[in-house]
């Protein structure tokens, strides 16, 4: 038997959601603060039964955020199960219990918290009239958490995830429409606390491995205490007898010291001096306080440690927090073991997070090998290592959509051969798309170098601040990995970044071409028939998906990076590149041309020179605020990122009016120095920047504008400036 499905409607931050689960092993994916721990709580409160049974008692925050006025809504937590043993047991428990109705042999159930209302509340909801606004408002104001109830329900088939299904049961509270019966046949059979699930299961969590020394030094949480009180019990009178008789010696040794009677003899005699015979103690005594009890003797047994193979055995307290964790995490498989011997009807054990502070091999290694026979293994995790050895069937992604917690299942409708595809492409790298809140699919090393220098430079943000996941999938072929993108799938936005490869210079044969000029021509004609076809399918992949974009480059990404106006950092590598006196003048004097198929055929010639990935480091050690991003990049990133808030666009202008400060004031400081060409260039900066800079728009440049402001909202931006940027060193910029 397993889990195949877990629904949460209105509980903490699930306003309604649905994971599906398989046998074996399964991965929970989501970034801190995603729910993931929520979720197992909502799994544990069926199934658990060391959770307290007052933990059944919801509160007023286990309600949804997102619901606003909780009162009088309910929370459904409802687990579904599959292949469910032929045994006697298993099918006396589900046919009595939470078997599905009119089912003669049960191979499917559910199991279901709901914490609603109680019956005088839900019968006041019922009389109210249709559209009765004022009277469903002043009864809620009446409403408390003390009004509501928890009760577990069995044989139901309803999907609590479908809205009409919720408002039939519990009520349509926009239209106040409430149903005229207080009992529903949809929620299902109430169970008996005889019956109780968790008392039927074998049920192991471990939660997350924070802080695993102070775990062992408490009793109530300390796993070595766990396993020796389970033993414990098993341990035969006659075998112990002995051990308690010499505990029981060792005791009466300790207090027969001449130390310890000359001390118990002190301390009477100086009570009676203080205080006199009449309130003095009748009897004083010095004993050990080592326990001739089992259980209490276990309570002092402690695990010591060689962590580093040099023969000192240390405590917990000594070990590193990997190695601790490590510890921690294998004495609660061996409680889930013991436990699991017990031969129940089915075997669930529930591991948060295991990755903390242990090595990305062992990482790997655990998950590999924790995979017990019969048993449901689910972990949550945000580590790439263990999501690139998951299988993408069995896992479940929670992320935020309009700001509303989601989840996702990445594998739903996808082929065998796509499956394959997705899961050979998702190693340790490309698994952070899974994490992401949002992504760009690039296809080589210099996009993966240069693009994330380009953002910071430009807007003093990073593409990590932005929540944009950069992958590299080190080829063309996006379709493997966009097609995870979907409704159906992940609902999260995806850029694709891609060269169209359109030929920039004369491709037209000649005869007195060389042979290697004969080479390129093909090469060129080759490149743009491929990129025309590739654009045929990615738009085509693309159609009529909203979390999928394809962008273009005219060219490839060096030429299409001069063209924008960036040819001066070019320039300025130059001599980073080629070493020859001839070769640097001739390649700075192509550069400088403004015909592309001059420049931009000497961008690709020094790109290739020593390999793309070297090129680009070392350009972007050169790049400065003042770099033109090219559109399709910003046009990606804008995409995938969506309009900014107004706190990242202020952070943005405060960057831009602060290097262009710098910036001018560097220049001012040297214009002596300055003469020709270069007072020209100084010149054009000051009318780029210093002129306009009144009216707001020298710190984007009209290109950036529609960057920041889906809506083009150049007002707004005028006002911030005005009102909460003052300008840096105005009294110096603002002067000519």
């Amino acid at each position: 038997m397993h889990i195949s499905k877990l629904s949460l409607v209105n509980y903490r931050n699930f306003s309604n959601s649905k994971l599906l689960f398989s046998k074996g092993i399964n991965t929970l994916i989501g970034e801190n603060g995603s729910g993931k721990t929520n979720l197992f709580r909502a799994i544990r409160l069926l199934l658990d039964n060391t959770m307290p049974r007052s933990s059944l008692r919801l509160q007023e925050n286990d309600f949804c955020r997102n619901l606003g006025d909780w009162r009088g809504h309910w929370i459904i937590i409802s687990l579904e199960f599959n292949d469910i043993a032929d045994d006697e047991v298993s099918q006396s428990l589900f046919l009595h219990g939470v078997g599905n109705v009119g089912v003669d042999a049960v191979e499917k159930a559910t199991y279901n918290l709901i914490f609603r209302p109680k019956a005088y509340i839900r019968q006041s909801l019922s009389e109210l009239v249709s559209g009765d606004f004022q009277g469903l408002e002043k009864l809620r104001d009446t409403i408390c958490i003390d009004d509501y109830e928890t009760i577990i329900t069995g044989k139901n088939d309803s999907d609590f995830n479908d809205e009409s299904i919720y408002q039939m049961i519990v009520g349509d509270f926009e239209n106040v429409k409430f149903p005229r019966t207080v009992e529903v046949l949809k929620i299902g059979a109430l169970i008996p606390n005889i019956l109780s699930m968790s008392d039927e299961v074998s049920f192991t969590f471990v939660k997350a491995l924070r802080d695993v020394v102070s775990d062992f030094h408490n009793n109530r949480t300390n796993p070595l205490l766990t396993l020796l009180k389970r033993k414990g019990g098993e341990i035969k009178k006659e075998d112990f007898d002995p051990i308690a008789e010499m505990v029981d010696s060792l005791n009466i040794s300790i207090e027969s010291l001449p130390d310890v009677g000359q001390i118990r003899a002190d301390i009477k005699e100086t009570i009676n001096d203080s205080v006199g015979d009449t309130y003095s103690p009748k009897s004083i005594s010095i004993k050990s306080g080592l326990s001739d009890e089992a259980d209490q003797l276990f309570q002092s047994l402690k695990l010591f440690v060689d962590e580093s193979d040099d023969g000192y055995e240390g405590g917990i307290h000594e070990m590193s927090l990997g190695g601790a964790n490590l510890i921690y995490l294998t004495l609660k498989l061996l409680e889930f073991k013991y436990q699991k011997g017990n031969q129940l009807i089915a075997n669930f054990l529930l591991i948060e997070e295991p990755e903390a502070h242990i090595h990305t091999h062992i990482q790997k290694s655990l998950f590999d090998k924790i995979n017990y026979s019969n048993t449901q293994i689910i972990y949550s995790t945000h580590s790439s290592h263990i999501s690139e050895v998951s299988n993408i069937q069995n896992v479940n992604i929670i992320g935020k959509v309009n700001g509303q917690c989601s989840t996702f299942q990445p594998a739903t409708g996808l082929t065998t051969k796509q499956l394959v595809f997705v899961q050979r492409y998702l190693d340790a790298i490309r698994s952070n798309l899974l994490f992401a809140k949002s992504v760009i699919l690039i296809e080589g090393d210099a996009e993966e170098i240069l693009i994330p220098i380009l953002i910071k430079k430009a807007l003093g943000v990073s593409l990590d601040e932005l929540g944009i996941s950069l992958v590299n999938i080190r080829s063309t072929g996006f379709e493997n990995i966009a097609l995870l993108f979907h409704d159906e799938r992940i609902k999260k936005k995806c850029s694709i970044l891609t060269d169209s490869d359109e030929i920039f210079f004369d491709v037209a044969e000649v005869s007195t071409d060389s042979k290697e000029l004969k080479k390129k021509k093909k090469k060129a004609i080759g490149s743009q028939t491929s990129g025309a076809s590739r654009k045929v399918i990615l738009d085509s992949l693309c159609y009529g998906n909203k979390w999928l974009m394809p962008f273009y480059a005219d060219h490839t990404f060096e030429v299409d990076f001069i063209k924008s106006g960036n040819k001066h950092f070019l320039i300025e590598i130059v001599e980073d590149v080629y070493t020859k006196p001839a070769t640097i003048n001739k390649a700075k004097s192509e550069l400088n041309s403004d015909d592309i198929s001059i420049s931009g055929q000497r961008a690709l010639t020094m790109a290739n020179n020593e390999g793309k990935g070297w090129f680009a480091i070392t350009l972007g050690n050169a790049i400065t605020f003042d770099v033109i991003i090219p559109d399709y990049i910003i046009d990606a990133v804008m995409f995938s990122h969506g309009t900014m808030k107004n706190v990242t666009i202020i952070k943005i202008l405060q960057y831009r009016l602060n290097e262009i400060e710098k910036y001018i004031k560097a220049m001012r400081k040297n214009l002596t120095q300055y003469s020709g060409d270069a007072y020209a260039k100084y010149r054009s900066d000051w009318d780029a920047y210093l002129v306009p800079i009144e009216s707001g728009l020298a710190v984007f440049k009209p290109k950036w504008l529609k960057f920041i402001s889906e809506d083009g909202d150049v007002q707004w931006i005028k006002s911030q400036m005005i009102k909460d940027i003052p300008f840096p060193g105005s009294n110096i910029l603002l002067k000519v």
